[in-house]
């Protein structure tokens, strides 16, 4: 983990699980009150990450997977020419670090899009604990398992899919999974940069504004800076399922 990133006081922290507005995304979905407080237990002070920084580095050893309680994430590898390669965004309720499990160092490095707070879970200890708790190891392993279908897709999205669609599957996925964290379906606001999402979707900066133009102009969203408007869900849907192979969960 890297340095200088500020652990919070938190006087209830047994609470803290139960009491979490995306504990329904994160591992104590489904969890008895009890299963959920032995979780919270082996948690530590939630970390605050400021935008910018690094919640670790590649190469850098595991020691713990990170549940975002708020705020946003980019994972990105480096090739060994310098580029870098985006890999994910990741906001609340979502799990950082299951890369590092195969082998015990991270493969990324993951980055703070905005001032965000992450609970540290010691990746020793929860692997203890969800030998003992079921729910837990079934969490973890949905986890684990949304991390290999996420990757599976991406291969469809490079491989079937134009810019335009790939810009519409892009925008489709930020909505549902706004949609699932309580928030609008049709209005929010990009948390990364146009270069981000050109580096996510493998094009080029000119042609992600293009394929944004073209969304504008067909009146199906309205981009202005980094606010979105959705204006008709469907027509944006309808861009990428005609191919039958529209990503759901990016």
């Amino acid at each position: 983990m890297s340095a200088h990133l500020a652990a919070v006081p938190d006087l209830f922290l047994k609470a803290e699980c139960a009491n979490c507005g995306v504990r329904e995304m994160c591992l104590s979905m489904g969890m008895s009150v009890i299963d959920t407080d032995r979780l919270s237990a082996i948690i530590p002070q939630p970390l605050k990450v400021k935008k910018g920084q690094a919640l670790y580095h590649a190469g850098d050893a595991l020691r713990s997977l990170y549940a975002v309680r708020y705020g946003f994430f980019k994972t990105t590898i480096s090739s060994h020419d310098g580029r870098d390669q985006l890999t994910g965004f990741q906001m609340s309720g979502e799990l950082l670090g299951c890369n590092a499990i195969s082998n015990n160092r991270h493969v990324c490095d993951a980055i703070a899009l905005e001032d965000s707070e992450v609970c540290p879970i010691r990746f020793t200890h929860l692997e203890r604990l969800s030998r003992e708790l079921p729910s837990l190891q079934h969490n973890l392993n949905r986890a684990l398992s949304g991390e290999i279908v996420r990757d599976h897709e991406m291969l469809l999205l490079m491989g079937n899919l134009n810019a335009e669609e790939r810009m519409a599957a892009f925008l489709l996925n930020l909505s549902g999974r706004m949609a699932n964290r309580g928030y609008s379906p049709t209005a929010f606001v990009l948390r990364m940069t146009r270069e981000d999402i050109g580096s996510y979707l493998g094009l080029r900066l000119e042609t992600i504004c293009r394929a944004i133009a073209n969304l504008r102009d067909h009146s199906i969203v309205r981009i202005s800076g980094r606010a979105v408007e959705i204006l008709d869900l469907k027509r944006l849907d309808a861009l990428i399922n005609g191919c039958g192979c529209g990503p759901k969960t990016l």
